[in-house]
């Protein structure tokens, strides 16, 4: 202050508008140094040293500056110094809670083109910086944190996807559908919110430690149609039967599934839960029960074998085809098939390997099967596409018409 005092004393504000601006066209570097530190000098002067000062010591303090006017922004994130850029990114992640709240502001949009260009920075380190300072911002640009994201470096990227909350859906789905690395799909499945789309998306990636954290999260809306996808995928990732088996208010159906071909301690899981009613606690117990019994039947006897067994007893029935398709016993589905429609096996493979609804309703409607049951089989079988499937009329119904069914059956040499 005395170098002030001595150079401006108690001149005018116009006077020390004049001595500011002969400071900024000297060629004493000391001097330029102190007038872009100063709080007090004038914006203007402030940013014509931020756009012509060839020292990039003075452009530092000007970019340090709090009285440095916003709008230099956009020439300080472009400076040759990094060290200048570093030191804008500091000082707009402070800015952003105040210029947030005009977000249709002049000042707001000088501050999000300058951050966009940090954002862009060909040093790693800047970047990086910038991350870190927005990541747990709530007021950090959606754009800006969206590049950010989509950074290639895990480094500037994880933290974003991990933590920032201003990150968009949008941008977290597309992100998830480009195929990313492994690691930014789990820093996505860690974030302390997360829509139901957004879990879907995770899962559909298939990333198993991803699904393991999702399932775990707390803050994870996970709609029923994705509990529904995880309990058919944790058939081929056991990693997740643990997780979704102590996952609360799974529904009953759920429960009932995973029973059907869980290993033993998953199941323990499962029978010592307590918030089941104790009508869901008999049906996993039988459950379990059945899928031992089908396990030790399989070991003593050949497919054909168990199929005439089961067809001679009146009970090759939805519940024991259900029972071989929780355990993947799918060549037992078809051979079973082949026994009730009395045709083979290589006939019914070949009717699923079509992967139309309409054949396999109307086999499972010839051999006395419910349309729940060939709904199942459409989405384990014949693998139809979801905007094909037929679902049952009123939800046990079949849709379609005797005249219809017959027809399929014709066509596949089943009359």
């Amino acid at each position: 202050m005395g170098f002030f005092s001595k150079i401006f004393g108690k001149k005018s504000k116009a006077e020390i508008y004049e001595a500011e601006k002969n400071i900024a066209l000297s060629d004493n570097v000391k001097d330029r140094l102190k007038v872009a530190k100063n709080p007090k000098t004038h914006q203007e002067i402030l940013f014509y040293m931020a756009q012509t000062d060839g020292s990039a010591e003075v452009r530092l303090a000007v970019a340090g500056n709090k009285a440095t006017p916003v709008q230099a922004s956009g020439v300080l994130s472009k400076d040759k110094s990094e060290d200048v850029r570093l030191a804008l990114a500091g000082r707009l992640a402070a800015l952003l809670p105040d210029l947030s709240s005009d977000k249709q502001g002049q000042l707001y949009k000088f501050a999000v083109d300058a951050l966009g260009n940090l954002a862009l920075d060909e040093v790693l380190k800047v970047r990086v910086a910038l991350s870190s300072a927005l990541k747990e911002c709530a007021d950090t640009p959606p754009s800006v944190a969206g590049q950010l994201a989509r950074d290639v470096e895990r480094e500037v990227s994880e933290p974003i996807l991990r933590f920032c909350i201003a990150l968009s859906d949008d941008d977290l789905l597309d992100i998830l559908k480009s195929h990313p690395a492994s690691w930014a799909v789990q820093a996505v499945a860690s974030r302390p919110r997360i829509a139901a789309p957004v879990s879907q998306a995770v899962i559909d990636t298939n990333d198993v430690a991803a699904g393991q954290i999702l399932m775990e999260n707390k803050g994870a809306d996970i709609s029923l149609e994705t509990l529904k996808d995880i309990v058919e995928k944790s058939k081929q990732y056991p990693e997740w039967q643990k997780p979704i088996a102590m996952k609360k208010s799974l529904p009953p159906e759920l429960v009932r599934e995973l029973a059907g071909f869980v290993d033993l301690s998953v199941r323990n899981i499962l029978m010592e839960r307590t918030d089941f009613d104790a009508e869901l606690m008999d049906d996993v117990s039988s459950t379990v029960q059945r899928r031992m019994d089908y396990m030790d039947q399989a070991d003593n006897e050949t497919l054909e074998q168990r199929a005439l067994r089961l067809y001679k007893t009146g009970k090759l029935n939805d519940e024991v085809f259900g029972d071989a398709l929780s355990m993947r016993d799918k060549d037992f589905v078809s051979v079973g098939l082949a026994v009730l429609l009395k045709t083979n096996k290589a006939n019914i493979d070949k009717i699923f390997a079509m992967g139309a609804a309409k054949p396999v309703v109307a086999i499972c409607w010839k051999a006395g099967l419910s349309m729940r049951f060939a709904l199942r089989l459409q989405q384990d079988m014949a693998k139809v596409p979801h905007t094909e499937l037929i679902y049952p009329r009123g939800g046990t119904d079949y849709p379609l018409s005797e005249a219809d069914l017959k027809w399929q059956l014709e066509f596949l040499g089943l009359s």
